[in-house]
């Protein structure tokens, strides 16, 4: 089965197997939808309606579609590092260059492909959580336990420090090859990975 959001994003958690699939098809309903007609125009009656589920099974998880789209953004966390920690594992140890191209060739493939990424993101892009849990503090925090120990390294502040920089620089440059080109302008996202190889050699090496 497909991760769902974690339990704090959502009204109600799925406890049984068919109600985790029903939230699954809602959020890929959300996701189907904000590529087709934008935030602005979304609507939980029409997500429902895709999703072939009743209204009231969406409001069961989710009070407005901003706490939808906010489960929608963890579940793409959630799936991210899922998918970070296969081409790690399946590759082995090849040092933190090799660990870097995995998240941003990971990074880059869902902006590419997956429904909705492209205005959800990670919580990015339109204005869904609470400011405490700021989305690429969330992200590099993710990244920074997933990858301190395949690396042999200690969590503490600095290394935290050090990848949410790395993030926030993604961050922006990834947003400006996209705005560039419809798959991200490769000369902008080349820049980028010479940027944090060098950002994060002084740290790494």
């Amino acid at each position: 089965m497909r991760p769902v959001p974690h339990a704090t994003s959502l009204r109600r958690a799925p406890v049984q197997r068919r109600s985790a699939e029903r939230l699954a098809r809602i959020l890929d309903a959300c996701a189907e939808l904000l590529d087709e007609v934008g935030y602005d125009d979304l609507s939980t009656r029409a997500v429902a309606e895709r999703a072939g589920v009743p209204i009231g099974s969406v409001y069961r998880f989710f009070g407005n579609k901003r706490q939808m789209a906010d489960a929608l953004a963890q579940r793409n966390l959630e799936r991210f590092s899922e998918r970070v920690t296969e081409r790690l594992g399946a590759t082995g140890d090849r040092g933190w260059r090799h660990a870097m191209d995995a998240v941003l060739g990971e990074y880059l493939h869902m902006k590419r492909t997956a429904p909705g990424f492209s205005l959800v993101d990670f919580g990015n892009q339109i204005p869904v959580g609470a400011r405490r849990s700021e989305p690429n503090h969330r992200v590099a925090g993710r990244l920074t336990d997933l990858l301190s120990l395949h690396l042999g390294r200690d969590p503490d502040d600095d290394l935290r420090r050090t990848f949410l920089i790395a993030v926030e620089t993604a961050d922006a440059l990834v947003h400006l090859a996209f705005r560039m080109a419809p798959e991200g302008d490769e000369k902008v996202i080349g820049e980028l990975r010479e940027m944090l190889r060098a950002y994060l050699a002084h740290v790494l090496d």
